[in-house]
């Protein structure tokens, strides 16, 4: 029922777009000013509690209980793990928006800030780290847990509707159950194509730099189907194959691209960024958590920090699943430092390097990456490698890191999609992988027909709404199941210690009986 009711949800989607692209762009214009009208306190409330949750589990006394029990091992070493983490929930949308969200926020900045200044630079660094820090991986961090928890503790079946088993018992396994699945794999569909979109935006734009090919939607359509051919052959061959093999090669470009950046650009600035964007981001932590605009009906958080939020829920769903997935074996401490703290510190300084780069050229060497960003966001980091040594191999490095990036995310999102769509199997059919692969692919070019990049914007934030109450739905839940697990093994341990004190006690009285018994058996003549 999940599988088949949400193909037809989509693909009805992609035959009013096909048909209606105009159309569709205004229902869904009309959808997002509503949305966001009347709920954008809704997002940032949900994504902040969800920090404040974690960090709650680190530091608390559930911080030590394993995914999969007591004895269980990780499947993959660190630097696998983070390698998978890393390319699943941000892959694309980092190398698309490394360097040109900073130059966005430096020609028109958040309220109260002028633009084209040094605090309007501070403030891009800033407000880069904050859409890409902490608050996303929260997101991923607290379905992930609780879709492995439940997975690997308890026995259910992988599927989000299981998450609500605890609060809503049987009801689950009726129809809220299945409109709660039906509507994470509509959000993780929709989601991931927002990313595909983009990533075939910035794929065509290294194409035209690199070999003069034309930027059209035609192209763009193609480089999807390419891509949809590469990430079926990659999903059909497991994930310790295809996806692993993808993911470290991910890690193996990117870092190679950062290395270039630090080495060939500005590297004294770059560090110097670093540093100021790290400081202003922890000074301004809560400010930017729950920052609106009552007062002067701006835009700009509707624009940026809303659609951020509710494209990284939109990605919940898949990406907690995939973390679910390959995080067996780590402690809830450690699956929380892991998939929070480390990708967002690499996050940082990915945006120190191409964002640093980017403004510091924009502030101080004449280049108007300001137009190029007028032109379309894609062409901005090829400008910016255009004044870099070896650019024509930077750009085809790079255009290679969005190719892997976008065939992982894909290959990763057809497993997840089959498993939502199979009862949460970890090995759902390949058949099964082969048709979301291809709707996949039809739903990314159908927004991409329909809106461009404001249209794959617009689709993100209005379907990930529903799915923002799921998510605090599913702390209450984990909460109530870490704490049974919790009073489980403090039972035990008691039990333990009152056998063990029992034996000793045995023990001690056998052995002092045994000694009377001896000193009874020398007589008082021999004592």
């Amino acid at each position: 029922m999940v599988m088949w009711i949400s193909l037809a949800l989509l693909l009805l989607l992609v035959v009013v777009g096909s048909v209606a692209p105009d159309q569709l762009a205004a229902l869904t214009q009309m959808a997002l000013d509503l949305t966001i009208a009347r709920t954008g306190w809704l997002y940032l409330l949900v994504v902040f509690s969800l920090v404040i949750f974690l960090f709650y589990l680190a530091c608390s006394r559930f911080a030590t209980l394993r995914i999969g029990g007591e004895d269980a091992k990780p499947e993959f070493s660190g630097p696998t793990w983070f390698a998978m983490l890393f390319s699943a929930g941000m892959g694309i949308g980092l190398v698309f928006w490394g360097a040109a969200e900073p130059i966005s926020h430096l020609a028109a900045p958040a309220e109260g800030i002028a633009p084209m200044t040094s605090e309007a630079a501070r403030a891009a660094l800033r407000y880069s780290n904050f859409h890409w820090g902490l608050h996303p991986w929260a997101i991923y961090a607290v379905l992930g847990l609780a879709l492995a928890w439940f997975k690997y503790n308890r026995g259910a079946s992988g599927l989000i509707s299981e998450l609500l088993r605890p609060l809503f018992g049987r009801l689950v396994d009726g129809w809220l159950g299945h409109a709660v699945d039906i509507l994470a794999v509509l959000a993780t569909a929709v989601g991931v194509a927002t990313s595909l979109g983009f990533g075939a935006l910035q794929i065509g734009a290294g194409l035209h730099h690199v070999f003069g090919l034309p930027q059209n939607t035609g192209m763009r359509i193609g480089i999807i189907g390419c891509a949809l051919a590469l990430y079926l052959i990659s999903s059909a061959t497991g994930l310790h194959r295809g996806i692993k093999w993808l993911s470290n090669t991910n890690m193996v470009l990117a870092l190679l691209l950062l290395f270039a950046f630090f080495v060939f650009g500005p590297t004294d600035f770059i560090f110097d960024a670093f540093t100021n964007a790290l400081g202003g981001y922890l000074n301004n932590f809560f400010a930017m958590s729950l920052r609106m605009t009552p007062y002067s009906e701006g835009t700009w958080v509707a624009e940026w920090t809303l659609f951020y939020w509710a494209w990284w829920i939109s990605w919940a769903p898949f990406v907690g699943s995939f973390i679910a997935r390959v995080s067996y074996g780590r402690t809830v401490r450690e699956f929380v430092v892991g998939v929070l703290a480390v990708p967002s510190v690499l996050s940082f300084i990915w945006f120190a390097a191409l964002g640093g780069t980017a403004l510091h050229l924009q502030l101080f060497s004449g280049a108007d990456l300001v137009g190029a960003y007028a032109q379309g966001p894609e062409n901005v980091l090829f400008q910016v490698l255009d004044t870099l040594p070896m650019s024509g191999l930077l750009a085809l490095v790079s255009t290679a890191l969005l190719l892997s990036f976008f065939v992982t995310s894909a290959d990763s999102a057809t497993l997840v999609l089959a498993s939502m769509s199979t009862s949460g199997a970890l090995d759902p059919p390949v058949w099964k992988k082969i048709i979301w692969g291809i709707v996949q692919a039809a739903v990314a070019a159908t927004l991409l027909v329909a809106g461009g990049l404001e249209g794959l914007r617009s689709m993100a934030i209005v379907t990930a709404l529903p799915f923002a109450l799921i998510l605090l739905v599913v702390c209450f839940s984990l909460l109530r199941a870490l704490r049974k697990e919790q009073s489980r093994l403090d039972l035990e341990a008691a039990e333990f210690r009152h056998a063990l004190r029992g034996w000793l006690a045995q023990t001690r009285s056998g052995a002092k009986s045994e000694t009377q018994r001896a000193r009874a058996a020398e007589g008082p003549g021999e004592s």
